[in-house]
């Protein structure tokens, strides 16, 4: 699911706490795949004897879901057995959570009260002169608020291609799955660093302590 958008993929992954999320956002080769499968052999010999991989149903057109299991499955014999599940539009729909409900109500209202007032701002002499950027809108969240961002603004910031954005935010949260799944890995978490390429943990600074 979620067409060439990774973001059902990782929050999926992050709740469930997989040990990989396949997307296309973030490029993986062979190389990947080895090493995904390695630490999965490795976790296995554990006294953890599950574990989870998920693929965005876009993510790559060579590395399919069948060639994905087929290697685990080859790769994990006599450790490991493997089942394949294709979701599809079996985790669509259904009943809509307290959240769902609650955040709907909060986005209608807020969409009426700007139609309200749009149309106030734009009567003139009987009629109503739509004509300005800020007139066509969508309201979506931004940094915890509601916000009405004109869609002459996305233009620029979408790939219509993919119907995806050229900036996803979730993507710098990916490397915490990476952390719960127990990889041995480095990461730089300051402020300017590229979370998903990071190849040296900066040494920790040293202070006197203060009293």
């Amino acid at each position: 699911m979620g067409g060439y958008c990774g973001y059902l993929a990782t929050m999926a992954g992050l709740a469930a706490g997989a040990d990989a999320a396949y997307i296309f956002e973030e490029k993986f080769d062979i190389k990947d795949l080895e090493t995904n499968v390695q630490h999965m052999v490795e976790k296995m010999k554990t006294t953890v004897k599950r574990g989870l991989i998920l693929r965005n149903e876009s993510c790559n057109s060579n590395y399919t879901t069948d060639f994905i299991f087929n290697l685990y499955s080859e790769e994990g014999k006599g450790v490991f057995d493997c089942r394949k599940n294709v979701l599809g539009h079996m985790q669509q729909g259904g009943t809509p959570t307290p959240f769902d409900r609650n955040f709907g109500t909060k986005m209608g209202a807020k969409a009426v009260l700007w139609l309200t007032d749009k149309l106030k701002e734009c009567y003139r002499h009987g009629r109503i002169f739509a004509n300005t950027a800020d007139s066509a809108c969508v309201l979506g969240m931004r940094k915890r608020a509601l916000t009405f961002q004109p869609l002459a603004e996305l233009k620029e910031d979408t790939d219509f291609e993919r119907r995806i954005p050229k900036t996803q935010w979730w993507l710098k949260i990916r490397p915490i799955m990476k952390i719960l799944a127990k990889y041995d890995i480095k990461l730089d978490t300051s402020e300017h660093a590229d979370m998903e390429h990071v190849i040296k943990k900066k040494p920790w600074p040293t202070r006197s302590p203060l009293f």
